[in-house]
């Protein structure tokens, strides 16, 4: 395993320190996705993601095999991608996590574009983050209100 500093110059983020897996093919650098259990392509978004699911798993407890790494949805009849959704385990969605690079500001457009995915999935739980700022949102579907957090709700309380 070779240590980040070494293999590229990804920006250290507002999160614990995790050890990855990396590779380089054609000049191209990858880390592994412990939830798809694949290489994917290391992108400043794929870093805040992977560093995210490592939170998610190693500090709040979420089962791995209860998340769901860029699952495909519909929204108003378009095919999106959600970045990360935590399922219960009874298999509803719960919990959608929006991931973006350390340098997209982490805003109302953010925000906009979680809401948009819960129209279809319904979670009370959005968690917005790039890397640097995180936030815990709490939704009420039947009233479409919302109520940040000071934290991350524990497994138990999904």
């Amino acid at each position: 395993m070779v240590k980040l500093s070494y293999f590229c110059s990804m920006k250290r983020l507002n999160l614990p320190q995790y050890t990855f897996r990396y590779k380089e093919e054609r000049g191209k650098k990858f880390i592994f996705d412990e939830v798809r259990a694949k290489f994917v392509a290391l992108t400043p978004e794929e870093w805040v993601r992977q560093n995210f699911l490592r939170f998610m798993a190693v500090q709040l407890n979420y089962p791995k095999v209860l998340t769901g790494v860029e699952k495909m949805l519909k929204v108003n009849g378009l095919s999106q991608r959600c970045d990360i959704l935590l399922y219960n385990r009874r298999g509803e969605p719960v919990l959608i996590v929006e991931c973006k690079a350390p340098t997209v500001p982490v805003d109302s457009k953010t925000l906009s574009q979680a809401a948009r995915y819960n129209t279809t999935l319904k979670v009370p739980f959005l968690v917005l983050t790039n890397g640097l700022t995180h936030y815990c949102i709490k939704t009420d579907v039947e009233t479409g209100s919302f109520e940040a957090l000071s934290g991350f709700p524990s497994f138990q309380e999904l």
